[in-house]
């Protein structure tokens, strides 16, 4: 079940990003995944800007399955697809299940 679930997940992600992106010149593209500890979900948000333009961000879908073992195969398949960098915020302490790597560094507000 949870390998269609992640599916699904992916589909919706691909879809909506695919219909967001459009490869313009001299434009940042970026990824934001938030761990919600109130909802227990996590989302994703694109992220775009042109220079000297505001950053816009669009909400693109929450994952349900709130369990980080689901959600690193899903962010390797996504960087499969898009090479775009990728920004959490939520996860600090945590770890990646497979290598044990720290997935948040610091605190946005750190920076």
């Amino acid at each position: 079940m949870g390998a269609i679930h992640m599916n699904n997940d992916l589909k919706i992600l691909l879809a909506r990003i695919k219909i967001l992106f459009k490869l313009q010149y001299q434009t940042r593209y970026w990824l934001t995944v938030v761990d919600d500890h109130f909802d227990h979900t996590y989302n994703f948000f694109f992220h775009s800007q042109r220079k000297h333009q505001r950053e816009r961000s669009i909400p693109v879908h929450a994952v349900d399955t709130y369990d980080l073992e689901y959600l690193e195969p899903l962010i390797q398949s996504l960087r499969k697809v898009y090479q775009f960098s990728i920004t959490f915020v939520g996860f600090e302490d945590e770890y990646w299940p497979s290598n044990h790597r720290i997935i948040q560094r610091k605190r946005l507000w750190d920076e």
